[in-house]
C-alpha cells in the first residue's frame, strides 16, 4: 500500500510549487512582508521553544512535545520536512491530550489565505509554508508552541520570532555547506542567529569545540542567560536509568524510549529547555514524556507493514532519516550498542541525495555493517545514482551493491542470506527515503 500526498491541501501546495521556488533563498525580508500583510500572526503565539541544530533537533522537539503533553499542556509543533504528507509539519495542540496533525480542510484554507496575501510577489515555498505555521498556531489556542528551524537559523523563515521563551541549539556539524559554510564554526554562527538579546538559550551536547565556542560567543554578546550541556546540566546512564542533573539537583528517570546513547543528551536538552522557558512540569510528567516519546523516521523500529513482510522472518527492520556524517556517527553508535546487547548480522539499505557527504556517512558504519544495498531516492529529484552511491560506500571500506528498490534489497537478504540469528536491517541516509519507506510500508506518521 502506498500512501499518496493527496487532498485539497496538497493540491494547493502543489500549485504553490509550480509558481514559486522550492528551495531556499536565505533572507527575512519576504517573510516579514508577507506576515505584515497577514496581520503579524507570529506575534500572537503562545510561548515558543525555538529549536535549531544540525542533528538532534527533531529528537529534542519530540521530547519537548512528549513531556509537555504528559503535563497536560496543549502543544503546537512545527517541523520540517515532512515524510509522507504536508500535514506532518503542523501539529495542533489539544488541552489534556496529544496534539493532532492539522486537518486537510483547515490546512487548505490557511494555504489559500497565505497565498492570496502574498499575491504574485517573489517568495519561496518554504517561506509561504512557514507563514502558514504562524497563521494556524495563532488561530488555535495552545499553551506552548515548539517551532523547529528549517535551515540554519539566522536567515531561516522561522527566525522572525522576536521573543521566544527559549532558544534551543542542538549538536552542530557540517551540512548544507552551500548555504551555511564549510566550517563547523561558520555553521554554528548561522545556527546561533536564533539567539535573541537578553533571552535564554540552551546549548545541547556539542562534538566540536569550535562550534561550542561560536555559540557561546553569540550568546555572551547578546547577554543571553546560557545553559550549556556538560557545564550547567548533565545526563548519564546508571543502573539502567537516566540520571539528569542541573542546578536544582539530581532527577532519577527512565531511559528514553528513543534508542541510542545520544538520546540521553537530547532528552536532557529538552528537559533543560522546558525548565529555562519557565514552563512548570513535574517529575512524573518528565518520566511519562521519556517513556512515550515518538519520532517517526528517526531510529524507528518497523514492526508491521508491506515492506516488513518482505524481510526475513524475525528480522529487525529499522528506519532512520539521518543523512550527514554526524548523524551517521550517532546512528552507527546506537547500532553498536544494540549489537552488544543482542548480536545479529547487520545490513544497511541506503539512499542519499547529492547535497550530502555519502563517504563521510558510510565511514561511520565501517566494521559493523556486513553489506550495503544502495537504492534510488524516489521522493527527490536530487537522488544519487545507486551505482555511484555503492562506489561511495566501497570508498568508505564497505561491501556494497546497487539495487532498484528497498523492496528488492529486502527480498535479496531474505533469499540469499539465510542467517541465524535473523539479521538487523537499517534503511537510512535520507529523510526523503524515509518518507518513501513509510508510504510504501503503509505506516505514515499520524
Amino acid at each position: 500500500m502506498t500512501v499518496q500526498n493527496t487532498g485539497e491541501a496538497a493540491k494547493e501546495i502543489e500549485a504553490l510549487l509550480d509558481r514559486h521556488p522550492k528551495g531556499f533563498d536565505l533572507s527575512l525580508d519576504r517573510i516579514r512582508r508577507l506576515l505584515a500583510a497577514l496581520g503579524n500572526p507570529e506575534e500572537r503565539l503562545p510561548p515558543v521553544i525555538h529549536v535549531a541544530g544540525t542533528n538532534g533537533k527533531g529528537s529534542a522537539t519530540a521530547f519537548c512535545r512528549s513531556i509537555l503533553e504528559a503535563a497536560g499542556y496543549a502543544v503546537h509543533v512545527h517541523t520540517s520536512p515532512h515524510l509522507v504528507r504536508w500535514h506532518e509539519r503542523y501539529r495542533i495542540g489539544r488541552k489534556g491530550q496529544p496534539g493532532m496533525l492539522v486537518g486537510d480542510a483547515t490546512l487548505a484554507d490557511a494555504v489559500r489565505r497565505v497565498a492570496a496575501a502574498n499575491g504574485d510577489q517573489a517568495i519561496t515555498v518554504f517561506e509561504l509554508l512557514t507563514a502558514v505555521t504562524f497563521v494556524l498556531f495563532a488561530e488555535h489556542p495552545a499553551d506552548v508552541a515548539i517551532i523547529e528551524v528549517g535551515l540554519g537559523g539566522r536567515f531561516d523563515a522561522t527566525n522572525v520570532l522576536e521573543r521566544p521563551a527559549v532558544s534551543l541549539i542542538m549538536p552542530v556539524s557540517v551540512d548544507h555547506q552551500a548555504y551555511l559554510g564549510d566550517r563547523v564554526e561558520l555553521i554554528a554562527a548561522e545556527k546561533a542567529g536564533i539567539i535573541k538579546p537578553g533571552l535564554p538559550v540552551v546549548i545541547g551536547q556539542q562534538d566540536y569545540e569550535a562550534a561550542l565556542e561560536a555559540l557561546v560567543s553569540v550568546a555572551e554578546r547578546n547577554r543571553s542567560p546560557l545553559s550549556i550541556y556538560g557545564q550547567d546540566y548533565f545526563a548519564h546512564e546508571e543502573h539502567g536509568r537516566l540520571v539528569y542533573h542541573d542546578d536544582q539537583g539530581l532527577t532519577d528517570l527512565p531511559l528514553p524510549r528513543l534508542p541510542g546513547r545520544h538520546q540521553h543528551a537530547n532528552a536532557a536538552a529538552a528537559i533543560r529547555a522546558i525548565k529555562v522557558a519557565g514552563i512548570a512540569v513535574n517529575e512524573k510528567s518528565i518520566e511519562a514524556g521519556l517513556v512515550n516519546v515518538e519520532w517517526p523516521g528517526r531510529m524507528q523500529r518497523l514492526t508491521d507493514g508491506a515492506l516488513v513482510a518482505l524481510a526475513p522472518a524475525s528480522a529487525e527492520l529499522w528506519l532512520d532519516g539521518g543523512h550527514n556524517p554526524g548523524a551517521g556517527k550517532v546512528v552507527a553508535e546506537a547500532f553498536a550498542e544494540l549489537e552488544e546487547r543482542h548480536s545479529r548480522p547487520f545490513f544497511l539499505i541506503a539512499g542519499m541525495i547529492s547535497t550530502k557527504d555519502p563517504v563521510g556517512y558510510f565511514e561511520a558504519f565501517a566494521g559493523i555493517v556486513r553489506h550495503v544495498f544502495t537504492v534510488p531516492v524516489r521522493g527527490s529529484d536530487s537522488g544519487i545514482d545507486p551505482v555511484v552511491l555503492a562506489d561511495d560506500a566501497a570508498e568508505a571500506g564497505l561491501s556494497a551493491e546497487p539495487v532498484d528498490s528497498v523492496a528488492e534489497a529486502l527480498e535479496m537478504i531474505t533469499r540469499n542470506w539465510a542467517l541465524d540469528p535473523a539479521p538487523r536491517i537499517l534503511i537510512g541516509g535520507s529523510l526523503y527515503l524515509a518518507g518513501d519507506v513509510l508510504a510504501d510500508n503503509g505506516t505514515p506518521p499520524v
